[in-house]
């Protein structure tokens, strides 16, 4: 290997070995590791944890409050709350990962082409974020979920049409600054091919803003899933889901508050973890 090729992993080399001694003294980071990876515990845990079927209904014991054989009451058609609750984890959790995941790769490869290329390539690429970001970004999921059609696969194509577009932004103004480091024009020197520079020498150094990004982008996605469950645009029922369970208990929230307010403390408490995550990893992956 030549001294070019182990010039450019040097900083991503640092930052890895950097993470590995300082994250455990990073109160923000392991507050929210705690936070996500009990959630994460729980949701692959349900069947055996869970005491009910979350879709069985019990119509003799319908809108039961909180008791011993039910630890947060019944729903209106008599479903442990309890049990939605812990499968709506697996459920939510998986698609707000996945729908971030999607836009995510394909952000950070036209990122990377428009960034590395510029010219013509990198005027359409932001013409067509320009187009996307003119619109709020909820309103234009609600919006495509619409016309796609309900259910996780409308999710996961409205959300990476719209999505991609940040990761786009942020990797192609990292690459506008790292394509005129020496170590890139040495390479360029060298007579490496682009795809191995891009690849090999400049992702590695730039990645990490988009990974921090990513911790944040989850918890806008998982808004964005519970408020099409809300509006019976999302997951479909019986499967649980926070935003369905929170829409079906608003009509008994005088009664019945907590078949509402308890999904969505769980949407905040997830929330917070996956900021305190991403805090930390700012934190831990800043040059010093």
């Amino acid at each position: 290997m030549s001294a070019v090729e182990t010039t450019a992993p040097a900083a991503g080399a640092e930052r890895a070995r950097g993470f590995r001694n300082r994250w455990y003294r990073t109160p923000s980071f392991v507050a929210g590791l705690a936070i996500i990876g009990t959630l994460v515990v729980l949701g692959l845990l349900a069947p055996t944890i869970a005491p009910y079927n979350p879709i069985e209904q019990d119509l003799k014991s319908i809108l039961k409050p909180p008791s011993q054989e039910h630890w947060l009451g019944t729903d209106q058609v008599g479903r442990d709350v309890l049990s939605r609750l812990i499968y709506a984890i697996r459920v939510d959790l998986k698609i707000g990962l996945l729908a971030v995941l999607f836009p995510f790769c394909i952000g950070t490869f036209l990122g990377c082409l428009a960034g590395y290329y510029g010219r013509w390539l990198d005027t359409v690429v932001m013409r067509l974020v320009d187009v996307v970001v003119a619109f709020p970004f909820l309103v234009l999921i609600i919006a495509l979920v619409f016309v796609i059609g309900p259910g996780p696969r409308g999710i996961y194509i409205a959300i990476t049409m719209v999505g991609w577009v940040s990761y786009a932004r942020i990797v192609r103004g990292e690459i506008l600054v790292a394509k005129r480091q020496e170590y890139v024009l040495a390479a360029q020197a060298a007579g490496f091919s682009d795809a191995r520079i891009i690849a090999r020498h400049i992702l590695p150094n730039v990645i990490t803003q988009a990974v921090v990004f990513a911790m944040s982008d989850i918890v806008l996605v998982i808004v964005a899933i519970v408020t099409l469950g809300y509006l019976g645009l999302g997951v479909q029922p019986p499967t649980a889901d926070w935003g369905s369970m929170m829409a079906q208990g608003q009509d008994f929230i005088t009664t019945r508050w907590e078949i509402s307010t308890i999904p969505g403390l769980a949407v905040v408490l997830t929330g917070l973890g996956l900021s305190l995550i991403g805090d930390g990893l700012a934190d831990l992956l800043r040059p010093e």
